[in-house]
């Protein structure tokens, strides 16, 4: 059995990755970058319900991506930046792995050559020649 090393959960991160999945909630973010927005405002680009803008306004809420407002009966509406910032710290982690792996890659490539803690390629397995039947069902190589 493989065991697998499984970061310890953190649904905070995973709420704001979810709810940034959807390129309508990341559009509805990108004005809310801009300044605070009725939920109307935030509505009128999209070819879409209000209804359903709201449902999505709800994703980003419970994610902590936006905070609300409510003035009688407009509903003002902007951005949350902690968990953004928390999943570009996360984000960044890895950046910063990949960006190294990318760096000895140039550096094979450019010199040809590389040292152990470079890319290397796996050694190839020898071949295992198969035993074949032959119509008598007597093995052959």
């Amino acid at each position: 059995m493989v065991n697998y090393f499984q970061a310890p959960a953190k649904p905070a991160l995973d709420a704001a990755f979810g709810a940034l999945a959807d390129p309508t909630r990341r559009a509805i973010l990108a004005r809310l970058a801009l300044g605070e927005a009725t939920v109307t405002e935030l509505a009128a680009p999209f070819p879409v319900s209000l209804p359903a803008v709201s449902k999505h306004l709800r994703v980003l809420e419970s994610a902590g991506l936006l905070r609300r407002e409510i003035d009688g009966r407009v509903h003002r509406c902007r951005l949350a930046p902690q968990p953004m910032k928390d999943a570009a710290a996360w984000i960044e982690t890895y950046k910063i792995f990949w960006e190294a792996q990318f760096d000895s890659l140039a550096n094979y490539l450019q010199t040809g050559q590389s040292t152990s803690s470079e890319l290397e390629s796996p050694k190839p397995k020898p071949a295992v020649q198969k035993k074949r039947r032959n119509q008598h069902g007597h093995t052959t190589k």
